[in-house]
């Protein structure tokens, strides 16, 4: 384990062997300068935690701590694997090409490896609010996830979530939105989880699909119809959902970088 010091904030690096996914998982547990109320604290569980140094997640932190805008809280981001496309699928889905096949492995890991790991090592956090975010096809996961284990995880962020995730090719001639798309057939199928929240960050430059030529890219259609889903469930927008749509975003880690703040200060607010 190496540990390092920056800003105040601390960021431990860890390696924890998986028998879930047959390998060594990366970690960089983000501990806050200053210590938890009533002796515990959220944590945030992020996909792609090979991402958080572009993204300047420790300034970040520094920041909304300088400011008084968040509470404590630890983030614990997780570095993929090789085979990211595999793990970061859907538990009850492969897509329409198959992938997403050790989603179940990957799912396994965090519930009976990670998280136990976590509250061994982090006591201050078994009694405090769980929560999972990720980008692209980790937000997607991170979703994924959440709603499958709505007694663990209260809060979700995805941050241009490929919520196309589809059984069938858009360009398949019975390729039908309403039925293809497997997260939100998954909502629809589901039930309404109280307490839970969801967080969607989408970039109007996120990509340039039109599918259904509607004049909206593909991304925001899939991201507003998953929360239409959401909210025909009972969540409210507002209370439970937050959207946010930046102009100029893209589907880069300059983009999240700009989205992460403004999810940790509607999460946690001091």
């Amino acid at each position: 384990m190496d540990t390092a010091l920056i800003n105040g904030v601390m960021v431990e690096t860890v390696t924890l062997p998986s028998d879930s996914l047959e390998r060594t998982v990366k970690l960089n547990c983000y501990l806050p300068p200053v210590p938890a109320v009533q002796g515990s604290m959220p944590v945030l569980f992020l996909n792609d935690g090979q991402d958080m140094e572009a993204i300047g997640l420790d300034n970040i932190l520094n920041d909304l701590y300088a400011s008084n805008a968040i509470r404590p809280i630890m983030v614990v981001a997780i570095h993929c694997g090789e085979d990211r496309m595999n793990e970061y699928g859907m538990f009850h889905y492969l897509d329409c090409k198959g992938r997403g096949t050790k989603s179940r492995q990957y799912q396994q890991f965090i519930l009976e490896e990670l998280l136990p790991y976590c509250c061994y090592r982090y006591p201050v956090i078994i009694r405090g609010e769980k929560a999972f975010a990720g980008f692209s096809l980790g937000g997607l996961s991170a979703l994924d996830i959440a709603w499958n284990n709505p007694r663990v995880f209260s809060t979700v962020g995805v941050f241009s979530g490929s919520l196309w995730w589809r059984s069938k090719d858009k360009t398949d001639r019975d390729y039908n939105e309403h039925r293809d798309r497997l997260m939100h057939r998954q909502i629809r199928e589901g039930v309404y989880h109280p307490g839970q929240r969801f967080f969607f960050e989408v970039g109007e430059k996120d990509e340039q699909e039109d599918r259904n030529r509607n004049g909206v890219i593909d991304t925001i259609d899939d991201t507003i119809d998953c929360m239409r889903e959401l909210m025909h469930k009972g969540y409210m927008e507002g209370k439970e959902m937050k959207y946010l749509q930046l102009r100029d975003g893209k589907h880069d880690v300059e983009t999240w970088a700009k989205a992460m703040p403004v999810f940790l200060k509607w999460a946690w607010p001091a």
